[in-house]
């Protein structure tokens, strides 16, 4: 009985460890979201900022998360991972005050282009830690658990944003408040307990595969072109809804409905991915967000702008724990880190590509072109997956 208690007790999904790892994650997404789906606005209102230059400056942090991710791996890997999570943790949470001093448009885009790099190291190491405190038999179940504390700061974050706005107009209590959300979730990382780990030390020269998972590479360009679907939407969509739907408290509204859609998958894949139906899930949720950014793009007006919101939210949900267990699956133990910063690097990529693209195409030929160039980018995304890269990683995983 003694030892059937104990096995339970190991197994169990929502361990102190993991619930902690949880909630550090949400603190971080929700600070992050508190201030994201404003900041273009913001840049319109203080620095009277065309789309072109907000989409240039706002694609900064995006570019240096890209660049300090394959390090953060390195490093996770290498390195003991709460000293690594608490160290960019705090950096994280320090320049969220820088914005409180910014008073001109090179100085915010300084600001904004640095909190990329604690913003794509501390994602990959709490990521990782929460995967460490899995058991094995749970670890599939727990990474789409994991992802809910994300789509709660997304769904809760811009509304929260929006409320406050809307009372007191004013961004500086915004600034504070990210500021106070990372620090509580920087405590309660400080008490994480985690297991000890052999350190990477038995390879004989650096590779690039310290630093990337080439396995994964065929995931990763599948990857890139969904989040670039998804980085044209979110930084454009309250500008968007403002200017041509006549909606100034949508976009709110948009993310809480997506965030529906994404917690309601994730539910059920979870289920899913428990039973080993990983490229099931990844394939059923690429093939309904293409449905998603079409209705986006081919509908203007409210049903199509909050449709798509569910849409997206219902594949995305399936599609992205499901990414993020293949990119676990290619990998060796002493890998984890990389394969986590190989497929955040893959986001970030189209992520930042978007915004770019995006911004230009809205600049010169109107935000319908931007949403249908969302869209094509998307379901180029889903036919190689379907056609390539699936086939790919059931020829290569380890798991």
């Amino acid at each position: 009985m003694a030892q059937t208690m104990t096995k339970e007790q190991k197994e169990r999904l929502w361990n102190s460890n993991y619930t902690k790892a949880w909630v550090s994650n949400f603190m971080i997404f929700f600070s992050f979201m508190l201030l994201t789906p404003l900041l273009p606005l913001y840049m319109s209102e203080a620095f009277h900022a065309d789309k072109d230059l907000i989409g240039m400056v706002l694609s900064g942090y995006t570019l240096t998360a890209l660049i300090v991710r394959p390090f953060s791996g390195y490093f996770v890997d290498s390195f003991p991972r709460k000293a690594v999570l608490l160290v960019s943790y705090f950096f994280f949470m320090t320049l969220f005050a820088g914005y409180l001093v910014a008073g001109t448009v090179l100085l915010f885009a300084i600001v904004r282009t640095l909190h990329g790099f604690p913003f794509g190291a501390v994602t990959v190491a709490n990521s990782t830690v929460a995967i460490d405190v899995l058991h094995p038999t749970r670890r599939a179940e727990g990474i789409g658990y994991y992802g809910l504390s994300n789509n709660i700061a997304t769904a809760i974050g811009p509304t929260v944003a929006l409320a406050i706005y809307q009372a007191w107009e004013s961004y500086d209590l915004l600034f504070v408040l990210a500021f106070l959300c990372a620090m509580s979730g920087m405590i309660i990382s400080s008490t994480l307990k985690l297991p000890k780990k052999e350190i990477v030390a038995n390879k004989q020269k650096l590779s690039l595969d310290r630093f990337l998972l080439l396995k994964g590479w065929s995931l990763g360009i599948a990857m890139c072109c969904y989040s670039f679907s998804y980085g044209v939407l979110a930084t454009y969509i309250a500008i968007y809804g403002k200017e041509e739907l006549g909606i100034t408290g949508g976009t709110g509204l948009f993310f809480m409905i997506l965030s529906i859609g994404l917690i309601c998958s994730r539910l059920i894949g979870s289920r899913s991915l428990r039973r080993g139906k990983v490229v099931e899930n990844a394939s059923f949720g690429v093939s309904v967000s293409v449905f998603g950014y079409l209705l986006f793009a081919a509908v203007h007006n409210l049903w199509g702008y909050y449709g798509a919101a569910l849409i997206i939210g219902l594949g995305n949900g399936h599609m992205f724990p499901a990414f993020q267990t293949m990119f676990i699956n290619l990998a060796s133990h002493e890998q984890r880190g990389t394969a986590n910063s190989t497929l955040l690097v893959s986001w970030d990529i189209g992520i930042g590509l978007g915004i770019l693209v995006g911004g230009a195409l809205a600049e010169y030929w109107g935000y319908h072109s931007a949403f249908w160039g969302a869209w094509a980018v998307n379901l180029f995304g889903v036919i190689f997956f379907l056609s390539f890269a699936r086939r790919m990683f059931l020829k290569n995983r380890l798991r």
